[in-house]
């Protein structure tokens, strides 16, 4: 978790001046009453924060140049510098983007049939340890504030000059271990005068952080939840995922159909399908024991292979083999089409550099 040195640095970019986006509107309102604005001059920064992603005060022409001299001398806009950029040829884009303390995440922009999509990073680093994927290899460096991570979104959807039309909170980190920016970051997202995203396309995916997850079900907004499962095991899921060691299946099971009455949704369980590890009979009949009768959808994927690891993917038959079996017991799956491997961008594959 970041130290109380580590927020000041994300937040005033090491140079005792606030960033703009850590203000609330409350804060943004009494400042600009200190300097003498109208009530009205609040809106329209926050319109070139939030929905602009202005990157200088210069850029806030419907302000005084006064008032932007004075914004200037006691803010900063934070901001993210793009230290790489590598382009896929299925068109995704990944981004290694770096903040004034020097921290980097990875982000990736998925653009399909008219739409794109962002999936975001909300911690550097990540402290779970899943054996699949590389983003917990070096740790976990810091935790993102909401503006860091919405500040991801806004890169990719100036990078590629259109609007973005889906996020998910599938990169780097466990969301759920950063729940405060990560609930702030969705409830910006979704903002009709922020990125105006509906709350349906907006999912986060976790481990499987049990109290987060009942808590995430009591908020009013219509999140989508993704769980990333990977093993109906027990001692495979231990294997695979230690960070989630202490939360049995049997626990995460009850809390789910907590979740799904609750809230009504279906969430999606994400099983990224390995070799000899957790695509054999036996483990494709405890994930249909486990959905069998709930409300659920199993998303299948294909390991996508890490530099150093001995884990490979499973072929595309026993993936078909697996939907058939689910569907056999009232349970939807698909294989979803990877995106961006040839990069490194796709699922597991993030990991604060950009390769190659």
């Amino acid at each position: 978790m970041p130290t109380g040195n580590d927020r000041i640095n994300a937040e005033g970019a090491g140079e005792g001046l606030r960033d703009l986006h850590t203000l609330t509107h409350g804060e943004l309102t009494e400042l600009l009453a200190s300097l003498g604005q109208p009530k009205f001059r609040a809106k329209q920064v926050e319109e070139w924060v939030w929905s602009k992603n202005a990157r200088s005060f210069d850029d806030m022409t419907n302000l005084p140049k006064s008032l932007r001299e004075e914004l200037a001398a006691r803010l900063t806009l934070g901001g993210v510098e793009e230290v790489a950029r590598q382009v896929s040829v299925d068109g995704c884009r990944k981004y290694l983007l770096r903040f004034p303390d020097g921290v980097s995440v990875e982000c990736v922009g998925m653009p399909s049939r008219g739409k794109l999509a962002v999936c975001v990073s909300s911690q550097a680093g990540c402290p779970m340890g899943c054996s699949f994927c590389a983003t917990g290899a070096a740790g976990l460096t810091r935790s993102l504030t909401s503006s860091e991570i919405y500040e991801q979104v806004m890169h990719v959807r100036d990078d590629f000059n259109t609007r973005v039309t889906s996020v998910v909170f599938m990169g780097q980190g466990e969301p759920f271990l950063n729940y405060d920016a990560t609930l702030g970051a969705l409830r910006r997202l979704n903002d009709p005068e922020g990125a105006g995203i509906g709350a349906r396309h907006l999912t986060v995916s976790t481990c499987g952080v049990l109290p987060q997850i009942m808590r995430f079900a009591n908020e009013p907004e219509q999140f989508t939840l993704a769980i990333s499962l990977h093993s109906a095991v027990q001692r495979t899921r231990n294997a695979l995922m230690p960070g989630v060691r202490k939360y049995s299946l049997v626990n995460l099971y009850n809390v789910m159909g907590e979740y799904v009455n609750k809230t009504g949704r279906r969430p999606t369980y994400e099983y990224a399908l390995m070799g000899g590890v957790n695509d054999t009979d036996s483990e494709l009949q405890a994930l249909c024991d486990f959905c069998e009768g709930t409300l659920a959808h199993v998303n299948l994927i294909q390991l996508n292979e890490v530099e150093g690891s001995k884990l490979r993917p499973s072929t595309d038959l026993r993936a078909q083999d697996f939907v058939r079996a689910l569907a056999a017991v009232g349970v939807e799956a698909t294989v979803r089409n990877s995106r961006g491997a040839d990069i490194d961008a796709a699922c597991g594959q993030l990991k604060q550099r950009l390769s190659k």
